[in-house]
């Protein structure tokens, strides 16, 4: 059996570690920096997310009112669907009755997420500045009154199709008027994205609607 004689290798005399080890070193200094980097990144990514709004943002504020501004066109559309014989009526009654549910089931959402109720305690239209002219009888802009709405129901033929269009366009115009004012206060870009999307159909829709009113004899 032979025995090795040779004594371990020493360090070497100018103090410099191995090349081996000095590249160990650099590579896992390299990993200990680019991780505080990503988690430096990180983090200064989640300071950076914007904060849910609050229960008295102008945001919780307009979606809780929109929301109950839809469901009024909801219902009013789904009356004209049902009870109206006009095919073109039908047709833009079940539109708008589609796209307003379908909105109002993203504002409602949003609340849920936002860990806020879907009704506040405060006014109706308070979310908006100066908005005191905007409310007639209690109603938010272009809202039907429960005697419109009475005459609504019980109307058929042509002056069910004219009553629905007349306050379907005074409905649209205050919900553009509402959705505007959004657009104004909000730097959220879910609501300002649903803000603007309700200006662009319901003006696409208040062309329509005009040229009804127009075919009907009452522009």
């Amino acid at each position: 059996m032979t025995v090795s004689t040779e004594s371990p290798a020493a360090a070497p005399a100018n103090g410099f570690e191995p090349r081996h080890r000095r590249r160990v070193g650099v590579l896992w200094l390299a990993v200990i920096l680019a991780f505080g980097l990503i988690a430096g990144g990180l983090g200064g990514y989640l300071l950076a997310q914007p904060h849910n709004p609050a229960d008295d943002s102008a945001e919780a504020g307009f979606l809780r009112d929109m929301s109950t501004h839809h469901a009024q066109a909801v219902e009013m559309s789904m009356i004209a669907h049902a009870d109206s014989t006009n095919t073109d009526i039908i047709t833009l009654a079940g539109d708008i009755a589609l796209t307003q549910h379908g909105q109002i089931g993203y504002m409602q959402a949003w609340l849920r997420d936002w860990h806020l109720s879907p009704t506040g305690s405060a006014p109706a239209m308070a979310w908006m500045p100066d908005s005191a002219g905007s409310l007639v009888n209690g109603l938010m802009p272009g809202m039907a009154t429960p005697d419109q709405l009475a005459k609504l129901r019980a109307a058929a033929g042509t002056p069910l199709d004219i009553q629905f269009l007349t306050l379907m366009r005074q409905h649209h115009l205050g919900g553009i008027h509402m959705a505007q004012e959004i657009l104004n206060l909000s730097k959220n870009k879910d609501v300002t994205w649903l803000a603007q999307t309700m200006v662009n159909s319901q003006q696409a829709e208040l062309t329509v609607i005009n040229d009804m009113l127009q075919k009907l004899g009452a522009a």
